[in-house]
C-alpha cells in the first residue's frame, strides 16, 4: 500500500542472525567487504529461512556505521523447476516486507510458489530492520490524533509547532543516520543483496510505494532487471504538492463511489460530521477522543478494497453520526495506524515520514502551501483540507533530500505495470506515467475499484501476471474488467 499521508505524518517475523565479521568487513571502508559477506540461513518456521546482512550507512563515504537489516525467503517448492528469486515489497513507505514474504501462500499463486523463491528484506529502520522511532506510544497518540484541518491561524502555529517536534525528535533519538533512510539507498541495498544471493538479475513485485524502489533500482541498474511486475505504481517524477493533490482527488472520487453504490450516507453527512469533530471530537468514556484527522484515516483506509472496506464503512459512520460511537472509526483508525489494545504503536508511522522527507524535497513556502489547499478544497472538498499540509515536517527535517537518478526514460527488458481505473491511494494516472517512462513496459488497466489489481481475485490480472513471471512475455496492454 502507500501511506494515507498525514499532515503530521505490521508485525515482523523475527529474523535476527548473526554474521561473521560484522564489523570488522565494516572498518575496511570498502563496498568490497560488504559485497563478500555470507548469508547465514536458518530456518524459523511455517516452510521459511531468515538471515540479517549488514549494508554501510552511507555508500559515498562508507565507514563503520551499518545498516542490518533482516530477510526471509520462502522456498520454491519444486526445486528442479525453480527459475529464482523473486523479491517483494507490499509498500508503505514503512510496510513490512519480510512479513509480506512470510505469507507467500497468499500474495501469489501457488504457480508462482512452486518456481521462486519469494523473498523480502525490511529496507533500513523498517520492521526488524534496525527499526527507527522517534515518539512515545503517548507521543504518538497526540500527534496522529491532531486535526489537521487548518481553519484558523491557531490551528496552522499548532500544526506547525507539532511538525518541528517531530523532526527535532527524529533528529534526537536517530542520530547521525537521520540521512540515511531514503528509498534510493534502499535500491541500493536490493542490488547488494542480489549480488549476496549470487542472482545474476532481481526479479521484483512491487505493491504500491514498492514501486518507487523498483523504480529506482531500475534506474540505477537497468541491466539487472529481470521479470518485474510494478502493481499501484507512483509517479517518481510527481511533485509533493502534485501527489497530494492528486491522492486527494483519489479518495474523494472513491468516496463518492461508495457513497453512489451504497446510498448510506450523503457528502453533505460526512463532510458536516468531519467539521463538527473540527470543534467537538466525540469522546468514548476511558476520554480517548475520535478527532477529524483519526476520522479521515479511518474512512480513507476503507476505500482501499471496496468489498471489505465499503461495509465496514457503513457500520462505522452509522455508530458516529446516528450514534455518537467513535469506538469502530477509531478501531479503524488504530488498525491502519498499527496502534494495538494496548495503546502500542509499530514503528511504521514515524518511518514512513521519515523515508517521505527523504525521497522528495518540497520548495514551496507555508504560505505556497496554504495558498494551494485552496484549490485542493475545492477539488477535493473531504479530503483536500486534510492533505494540504502533507509532509510538514520535512520543512524542519535535519538532512535534505537524497539525490535520485533520472527517471525520464528507463531501458530495461520488458516489464508490468498494473494500473486500477479507481485506485485511491495511487490513481490511474500514476500508473500510466510511469508506463510511459519504462521502454517497451506492459500496461495492465484494471477497470475497477480498490488499492492495486494483482491478487484481488481478477483472473484476467493474475493469470497474465503468472504467465509473465513464469516465462512468458509481458504481452501488449491490456484491459481488465471486474467479474
Amino acid at each position: 500500500m502507500r501511506k494515507f499521508p498525514r499532515v503530521l505524518i505490521a508485525s515482523a517475523m523475527s529474523a535476527a542472525l548473526l554474521l561473521a565479521n560484522v564489523h570488522a568487513s565494516a572498518q575496511t571502508n570498502s563496498l568490497q567487504k560488504f559485497q563478500t559477506q555470507t548469508l547465514n540461513w536458518k530456518n524459523c518456521g511455517n516452510d521459511l529461512q531468515c538471515t540479517t546482512f549488514v549494508v554501510p550507512m552511507d555508500y559515498s563515504a562508507i565507514d563503520s556505521n551499518i545498516f542490518t537489516l533482516s530477510v526471509v525467503r520462502h522456498l520454491a517448492t519444486d526445486k528442479k523447476r525453480r527459475i529464482g528469486t523473486l523479491f517483494v515489497n507490499p509498500g508503505g513507505p514503512g510496510g513490512s516486507a519480510v512479513n509480506y514474504a512470510a505469507h507467500a501462500n497468499q500474495i501469489v499463486s501457488s504457480a508462482i510458489t512452486k518456481r521462486y523463491d519469494i523473498l523480502g528484506f525490511d529496507p533500513r529502520g523498517v520492521g526488524e530492520s534496525d527499526p527507527a522511532r522517534c515518539l512515545s506510544d503517548k507521543e504518538e497518540d497526540v500527534y496522529i490524533g491532531a486535526d489537521t484541518s487548518v481553519i484558523t491561524k491557531n490551528d496552522l502555529n499548532s500544526l506547525l509547532s507539532q511538525a518541528k517536534g517531530f523532526a527535532d525528535a527524529c533528529a534526537k533519538e536517530i542520530g547521525q543516520k537521520i540521512g540515511h533512510y531514503g528509498s534510493v539507498e534502499a535500491a541500493r541495498d536490493m542490488e547488494l543483496l542480489r549480488a549476496l544471493l549470487k542472482e545474476p538479475k532481481v526479479n521484483y513485485l512491487g505493491k504500491s510505494y514498492g514501486t518507487y524502489i523498483g523504480t529506482l533500482y531500475a534506474a540505477l541498474y537497468p541491466t539487472h532487471v529481470g521479470k518485474f511486475v510494478l502493481d499501484g505504481a507512483i509517479d517518481p517524477n510527481a511533485s509533493n504538492a502534485a501527489q497530494n493533490l492528486t491522492q486527494a482527488i483519489g479518495f474523494d472520487r472513491a468516496l463518492q463511489d461508495f457513497i453512489t453504490k451504497t446510498h448510506g450516507f450523503t457528502k453533505k453527512q460526512i463532510l458536516a460530521f468531519l467539521n463538527s469533530l473540527h470543534s467537538k471530537p466525540l469522546e468514548l468514556p476511558s476520554g480517548r477522543k475520535l478527532t477529524a484527522s483519526l476520522a479521515i484515516i479511518a474512512i480513507a483506509s476503507t476505500l482501499y478494497d471496496n468489498s471489505t472496506g465499503w461495509p465496514e464503512l457503513t457500520d462505522a459512520l452509522n455508530e458516529a453520526i446516528n450514534k455518537a460511537n467513535a469506538r469502530p472509526l477509531l478501531d479503524l483508525a488504530d488498525s491502519y495506524n498499527t496502534r494495538d489494545a494496548n495503546g502500542h504503536y509499530s514503528n511504521e508511522n514515524d518511518i514512513a515520514e521519515i523515508i517521505s522527507c527523504l525521497d522528495i524535497a518540497d520548495p514551496r513556502s507555508i504560505a505556497q502551501m496554504t495558498k494551494d489547499g485552496a484549490t485542493m478544497k475545492v477539488k477535493a472538498p473531504v479530503f483536500g483540507p486534510f492533505l494540504t499540509y502533507a509532509g510538514l515536517s520535512c520543512k524542519y527535517w535535519k538532512h535534505p533530500a537524497s539525490k535520485k537518478p533520472a527517471m525520464q526514460k528507463i531501458v530495461t527488458s520488458p516489464i508490468i505495470v498494473i494500473g486500477v481505473k479507481k485506485d485511491p491511494a495511487t490513481p490511474y494516472a500514476w500508473s500510466k506515467k510511469l508506463a510511459a517512462i519504462f521502454s517497451g513496459s506492459t500496461l495492465i488497466t484494471f477497470d475497477g475499484e480498490g488499492h492495486t489489481g494483482h491478487n484481488r481475485g481478477n483472473k484476467c490480472v493474475d493469470s497474465r501476471v503468472d504467465s509473465y513471471l513464469l516465462g512468458g512475455s509481458a504481452g501488449k496492454n491490456l484491459i481488465c474488467f471486474t467479474m
